[in-house]
């Protein structure tokens, strides 16, 4: 497997990646440096990750996870997405806004957007492909998409207020969609 092709694989594995966090950026999540270290570095890191699980996994278990895995991201993004709309619509406070860069909902954003580096960690397995190379190109391209994405997320999120909120929560629930609908029309 050539450079190039792994850096295209790492770019469409960490799109997911980086609307998410667009849109957390764009709702008002990533405001300081913190945040913005949270969500980029957790996605990366778990980018990074996902492939060596399913690599280590390798091919005996493939069968078994491909049956449901579009139901958990599809699950957990739709579980954000609906709760980052609900907060949108809601007339109360910033403060009672529950921030995605935080605690158990980064490690679900995290987890539901790398479900698809999963596969990719257990097709390297059957191509016979080393997983630390690739692994670390993907991880790596994640972080940089969604420092990237976080910066034009933010500049939105001043430029529209909270209804970047919703229009966030509702990317995640189309994000959520995608992966439920390409795996079950294959």
């Amino acid at each position: 497997m050539t450079t190039f092709e792994i850096i295209i694989i790492a770019i469409g594995l960490a799109m997911d990646a980086s609307a998410v966090s667009l849109a957390a950026a764009a709702a008002g999540f990533a405001k300081d440096g913190r945040a913005i270290f949270r969500l980029s570095f957790h996605f990366g890191l778990f980018q990074f990750l996902m492939p060596v699980v399913g690599w280590f996994l390798g091919i005996s278990f493939v069968s078994y996870f491909k049956v449901f895995d579009h139901w958990i991201a599809f699950f957990l993004l739709a579980f954000v997405g609906i709760r980052m709309i609900i907060e949108g619509m809601n007339k109360d406070s910033e403060s009672q806004k529950k921030d995605p860069s935080k605690g158990m909902t980064m490690v679900m954003l995290s987890v539901a957007t790398s479900i698809d580096a999963l596969a990719v960690g257990l097709s390297l397995a059957v191509l016979d492909v080393s997983i630390w190379y690739p692994s670390i190109m993907i991880g790596v391209i994640t972080t940089g998409m969604s420092i990237v994405a976080i910066k034009i997320g933010v500049k939105l999120g001043v430029m529209f207020g909270k209804r970047m909120e919703i229009f966030g929560g509702i990317v995640l629930l189309i994000i959520g969609g995608r992966i439920l609908f390409s795996h079950l029309m294959v």
